[in-house]
């Protein structure tokens, strides 16, 4: 019989120190009980995509330009929440790297999994009422082209901010990267509330409701990383945080209103087209606020964002377009645009 195996004796040597940002050492460190529990909650709150009544949204009920005004509305929409994935992906990353609290890293992730099933979303709709969309397919009338034009011109607006979120969130505080959240995350909730209250099809109906949900327990998450990080905060930091906000509404904008300038690059007749076609959206019963309405919720998630950021002596950027007043920020760098959906 074999002897059992022992520990040599003698001492041991130290293993190199990792270099950093790493994702190890591996820790699970936890500071903030409440985020934890939100983490567990999500995990309660799970839905399927799948399971919504996709038969019941049929492509003969609408005109084939309702049908288009739909599929660029989600279209749009694809441009915020598809990118929600891997925004919050990077982020995850990001944040085991910085060996972040273990519930800060697990909230990310079930944001990274809430924003896959906002994106199948889109793609369901869209594959529903107008297959190979948003660009897969070949346009024949001058409606089709101008939509087909318009959601080339949007993506590659996307693109820009992609290749910005990509190198800014290495360079943020989470107290910066966090407050730019809050802004999408408020404007979400805001989005998604109304939208499930206008609709007229119960499919579309569901969906904005459980999308609505979960948007307001990203921002949950939002606020409380944020009563952690921000006391304490530097002149300069907080310098930041005006101008993202700014960013926050410029960017966002495009699908909660319309877009300002300021970070979009669009041709001339963009939003005469665009404007045409979301009315269609609006015609099919979808649920798209009028301008007024839209102009109205943005003002109520700015006024929520601003009670929040001034208590913290934080100052609010100026938004003429919405004839609020504040401190004025002149230029917006795309490479420094945070703010996702």
């Amino acid at each position: 019989m074999a002897d059992k195996p022992t520990i040599p004796e003698g001492g041991f040597w130290p293993a190199p120190e990792v270099p950093q940002p790493n994702i190890y050492p591996m820790e699970w460190r936890v500071e903030t009980e409440k985020l934890a529990a939100i983490y567990d909650k999500s995990k309660r709150m799970v839905w399927n995509p799948a399971d919504l009544p996709w038969d019941d949204l049929r492509p003969e009920d609408f005109t084939p330009e309702q049908r288009l005004g739909i599929m660029y509305w989600f279209a749009v929409l694809a441009n915020f929440d598809a990118s929600g994935p891997a925004v919050f992906a990077r982020a995850t990353v990001h944040a085991f790297e910085q060996h972040e609290e273990d519930p800060v890293r697990k909230c990310f992730f079930s944001i990274t999994r809430d924003e896959m099933n906002h994106e199948e979303c889109c793609q369901r709709s869209i594959a529903r009422l107008w297959p190979g969309g948003p660009l897969d397919w070949r346009p024949g009338t001058d409606l089709e082209k101008a939509a087909h034009n318009n959601i080339g011109w949007l993506y590659h607006n996307g693109g820009r901010y992609w290749h910005g979120y990509s190198t800014a969130v290495r360079k943020y505080s989470l107290a910066v990267l966090f407050t730019s959240f809050m802004m999408g995350e408020m404007a979400a909730s805001t989005l998604f509330r109304g939208m499930a209250s206008g609709t007229r099809h119960p499919v579309f109906g569901e969906m904005f409701s459980k999308i609505g949900r979960d948007e307001s327990r990203h921002l949950q998450i939002c606020m409380t990383i944020l009563e952690n990080e921000w006391p304490g905060l530097t002149d300069d930091v907080k310098g930041q945080i005006t101008k993202q906000l700014r960013a926050g509404f410029v960017f966002l904008s495009m699908i909660l209103w319309e877009p300002p300038d300021g970070f979009w690059d669009l041709p001339p007749y963009f939003l005469a087209n665009h404007r045409v076609l979301m009315d269609h959206a609006r015609e099919a019963g979808l649920g798209v606020l009028s301008f007024e309405e839209q102009a109205e919720n943005w003002k109520v998630a700015i006024a929520r964002v601003r009670a929040i950021v001034e208590r913290w002596g934080i100052e609010f950027p100026a938004i003429p377009e919405l004839d609020i007043s504040g401190v004025e920020v002149s230029f917006i760098d795309p490479e420094d645009i945070i703010p996702v959906f």
